[in-house]
């Protein structure tokens, strides 16, 4: 028997067709919520339209009652992680690879637990890395950063989940631990209620439900 999937939707607004299309699009989004969108992510290209010009369109989706997150940290550098935290509110960084170029954000980063959504494979695919190994999610886990690992887009990747952690395992040597605390990492960053999430960590985990709540 084949377990059910959960499926929610984040659709994407393109930074390259600017905020007033992104403002529509959002309208949009919204009129078509109960088929199961629970926020909005904002791709395309990140060094060519700053953030702050799409803060008015994340300030609307948040009065929505959408959750958030935007790429940020890939194509472009550490500014414009700042930018998603301080202009954009979000609730979760897609990539944030280049985070580490500059240590107060980093600290702010592990102070606040802002979930990354990191893409190792893709990031070497688009070249944002130029191989693997140089790669920072380990550094990034092992500083104590909020990360979880992503497949981007399998589609135009050919990826699966699967495959990025096990080059996490035979590249950077990630243990057995490491891989827990992805997943872990995961349902924790997920917008799943507090509750799903627990009964989630429970069935992960083993442990009890009082022991999650105690941590």
């Amino acid at each position: 028997m084949v377990p059910e999937v959960e499926v929610a939707l984040i659709p994407d607004l393109v930074r390259d067709y600017g905020p007033e299309r992104a403002l529509k699009t959002l309208w949009e989004i919204n009129d078509a919520r109960e088929h199961g969108v629970i926020g909005v992510g904002l791709g395309g290209s990140e060094q060519k339209f700053p953030l702050e010009l799409f803060a008015h369109v994340y300030e609307e989706a948040r009065s929505l009652g959408f959750r958030t997150t935007a790429h940020a940290g890939e194509a472009a550098g550490a500014d414009s992680i700042w930018g998603a935290v301080l202009d954009l509110g979000v609730d979760r960084i897609g990539h944030g690879t280049r985070a580490e170029e500059d240590e107060d954000l980093m600290s702010y980063l592990v102070e606040n637990q802002v979930p990354l959504e990191m893409c190792p494979l893709s990031n070497v695919s688009t070249r944002v890395v130029d191989i693997l190994e140089n790669h920072p999610v380990k550094r990034y886990l092992d500083r104590g950063l909020m990360v979880t690992v992503n497949t981007d887009d399998p589609m135009m990747f050919g990826n699966s989940l699967a495959e990025e952690f096990q080059a996490l395992v035979e590249v950077h040597n990630f243990t057995r631990d490491d891989i827990q605390q992805l997943v872990s990492n995961g349902i924790q960053a997920s917008w799943l209620s507090t509750e799903r999430k627990i009964e989630l960590l429970t069935e992960f985990s083993g442990d009890s439900r009082e022991e999650l709540l105690s941590t």
